[in-house]
């Protein structure tokens, strides 16, 4: 365990360097920060932390830098997560407020969280497996077809075209609609082929083939392998920190083109705590120069997707989580009330 002392020594490099973008020496760090011990206390303190590998020097320099361990370090016991100004949270709730659909949302809350940041933005659209039915709606297109509209809790929509085997009025369609929302309006797309196996059966036999076929293009929708939507803002702000990624930014650019991987930096949406990779903790390695942080989001306190942004590890963490956590909230609470 380090001293209360060399923490805050450490504490207090991490906090010049992310600020300065220069390695840190003693004198500096002793003129800026009242660290209460002489230069050349705080030099054996610098020497024990190198030692132990939490800092480190870049051959150009007499300063020191922080290690993937000292970051860790700093993330797990010195830096507290930065709330957001009042206008900066008045800001962030009109700018979600005027969207107007779900992929509105998304897009406003990329731009957002890469503006606040300055980084790259990442956000998960809600996923299917994890939504629930808000309602179903079917509507005539023609005698003997049909379209299936799907609208979930977290305003994702999706469409499909039925062929019915035989023509469908009106009014059986109506009430097809009304028994198929009373049984799975509200609840789980896991649940939903349990929910409505016997439905057929309830129907005159002429319609039954047709209801079956208008329940088998539902249960497709909902159980079929949906593609984990992402969208991603702010690449540009990578070149701002060209000198932060040792050899080229080219990795770390081919890196965020691949969803997969971008999936697997978010991580499970069901866990929807904050989450802050450092560096080589980042599987993918066209990414060990970069942090991740991400956190899930969703409305009635269950996650539903995660959102996150992609930066250098010379990153201002509380600050970011604190972005984060933020807009993660406001997400929330517009799915709850969409």
């Amino acid at each position: 365990m380090l001293s209360e002392r060399r923490l805050e020594v450490l504490r207090a490099i991490v906090q010049d360097y992310v600020g300065t973008e220069e390695p840190v020496g003693s004198k500096a760090l002793t003129e800026r920060h009242k660290l209460g011990v002489s230069p050349a206390t705080v030099r054996n303190d610098m020497a024990a932390l190198e030692d132990e590998g939490y800092i480190a020097q870049p051959h150009t320099s007499a300063g020191r830098i922080p290690t993937d361990k000292g970051y860790r370090l700093f993330v797990d016991k010195l830096a507290g997560v930065k709330p957001l100004s009042a206008a900066e949270r008045r800001a962030i709730q009109n700018f979600l407020d005027g969207a107007v659909d779900l992929d509105d949302v998304v897009g406003r809350t990329v731009r957002l969280l890469a503006q606040l940041t300055r980084q790259v933005a990442v956000v998960q659209y809600p996923s299917l497996t994890r939504s629930t039915v808000r309602h179903v709606e079917l509507l005539s297109l023609a005698p003997a077809r049909v379209m299936l509209v799907v609208i979930t809790d977290t305003g994702r929509v999706e469409q499909r075209h039925v062929d019915c085997p035989a023509p469908f009025g009106e009014t059986s369609l109506a009430d097809l609609r009304a028994r198929l929302n009373s049984r799975v309006a509200g609840r789980r797309f896991s649940d939903v082929p349990q929910l409505v196996q016997d439905l057929p059966e309830s129907f005159d036999r002429d319609d039954q083939g047709t209801v079956a076929t208008v329940l088998a293009t539902l249960l497709e929708t909902l159980v079929e392998e949906t593609e984990e939507r992402l969208m991603i803002g702010g690449t540009a702000n990578l070149t701002r920190f060209g000198h932060d990624f040792p050899l080229v930014i080219r990795p770390v650019l081919e890196a965020l083109e691949e969803q997969v991987v971008l999936l697997k930096l978010l991580g499970e949406a069901k866990d929807p705590g904050m989450t802050v990779r450092i560096g080589h903790e980042n599987a993918h390695e066209g990414l060990n120069s970069t942090s991740v942080v991400s956190v899930g989001y969703g409305s009635g306190g269950e996650a539903v997707a995660k959102l996150g942004v992609v930066g250098p590890t010379r990153m201002d963490y509380p600050g970011t989580m604190g972005a984060v956590r933020a807009v993660a909230r406001y997400v929330g609470q517009i799915l709850a009330e969409s």
